[in-house]
C-alpha cells in the first residue's frame, strides 16, 4: 500500500522518520510518497485533507478533528519547549497589544498559545518562522519563534519579553503541545496501528546511531551547525515522541477544552481523538 506522508525538514522530523522513509526498517509492504514543508504548509493541507498521514502544529488540530486522528507515536510535547516572544529591545520598553507581532503562521500552536497570553494584541503578520529574527532585528516589531531560533537568537541581540510554553504551564498546569501525527479517519484500524508503530520503530532505530547525524537530517538542515541540529532533536524527540502516553494526551485533551472555552458552540467528541488503543508501554 502506499501512502502520502508530509512532515518538516526540521531536525526533529527527519530525525524521527529517517528509517520510515528510507527502508532502514521493514515497512511491512508499506510505501510511502514524503512531502516536506514548513508546518505552517502542512497545517492548510491537513485543513484541506491533503495527505494520508501527516505532521501538524496541535494548534490546528480543532480544524481537523473532522478528518483524522492523532497517533500515539511522532509528537513534540513537554516541558520548557514552547514558543518565544521577543523583541530587539529589554521587556519594559515593550507594548505587544500596540506594535505588530510576526508570527509563524496563522494556525500554528504558537499563535495559539500567543493569543491565550494576549487576547488583546490584533496586530499581527504571519510569516514564515525562519523569517521572523529578520523581522524583530530590523526593528519591525516583536516575534514568536520556534523550532532551532530558540537557540540563536541570543546570538543576534534579540531579547526574550516571555516563553509562550510556560505561560501555558503555569496557566494549565500540562506539558505544552507542540506537535504531532495524525492519520485520515477513513484508514482501517489495524492500519493506523501498524503505521503508528512503524514510527515508534523508526525513532528507536534513530536512536542507535545517535549522536551521529545522518545525511537525511544534513542534507535539509543545511544551515544549521551540527551543535544546534543534536539540541533540536534532544528538546523536541523525547518519551511523548515515542508514546503520547495518559500526559500527553491529557494536554492534547486540554488545548481542544481551551479552544472549545474560547470558541462558544464548538464541540468535540474528546473519546474520539486519538487513534486505537494505547498499544505501547
Amino acid at each position: 500500500m502506499h501512502l502520502s506522508l508530509g512532515f518538516s525538514p526540521c531536525p526533529n522530523d527527519t530525525f524521527i522518520f529517517d528509517a520510515l522513509v528510507n527502508k532502514k526498517i521493514d515497512t511491512g509492504g508499506l510505501t510511502f510518497e514524503v512531502l516536506l514543508e514548513d508546518v505552517e504548509t502542512l497545517n492548510e493541507w491537513a485543513i484541506a485533507g491533503k495527505l494520508d498521514i501527516s505532521k501538524l502544529s496541535y494548534g490546528v488540530l480543532p480544524q481537523v478533528l473532522d478528518k483524522y486522528f492523532v497517533l500515539q507515536s511522532g509528537s513534540a510535547l513537554g516541558r520548557g519547549v514552547g514558543p518565544l516572544l521577543i523583541s530587539n529591545r529589554e521587556e519594559g520598553t515593550v507594548n505587544v497589544e500596540r506594535e505588530t507581532t510576526a508570527i509563524p503562521g496563522e494556525n500554528t500552536t504558537a499563535h495559539f498559545l500567543f493569543m491565550l497570553a494576549y487576547p488583546h494584541a490584533k496586530n499581527k503578520v504571519f510569516l514564515r518562522y525562519d523569517e521572523i529574527e529578520d523581522y524583530v532585528s530590523a526593528g519591525w516589531g516583536p516575534g514568536v519563534i520556534i523550532h532551532e531560533n530558540r537557540f540563536t537568537y541570543t546570538q543576534k541581540g534579540l531579547n526574550k519579553i516571555i516563553d509562550l510554553g510556560d505561560y501555558w504551564e503555569k496557566e494549565t498546569g500540562h506539558h505544552v503541545p507542540l506537535g504531532g501525527i495524525v492519520m485520515k479517519r477513513e484508514a482501517d484500524e489495524k492500519l493506523r496501528i501498524k503505521v503508528d508503530y512503524l514510527i515508534k520503530q523508526s525513532i528507536e532505530s534513530a536512536y542507535t546511531h545517535y549522536p551521529e547525524l545522518n545525511d537525511f537530517i544534513r542534507f535539509h538542515s543545511q544551515e544549521m551547525s551540527e551543535d544546534i541540529m543534536r539540541k533540536h532533536i534532544e528538546l523536541y524527540v523525547n518519551r511523548f515522541s515515542f508514546n503520547l502516553g495518559v500526559e500527553g494526551k491529557d494536554a492534547i485533551i486540554k488545548l481542544l477544552e481551551v479552544y472549545i472555552s474560547l470558541h462558544p458552540g464548538t464541540s468535540y467528541n474528546l473519546n474520539d481523538i486519538f487513534s486505537g488503543p494505547q498499544v505501547f508501554g
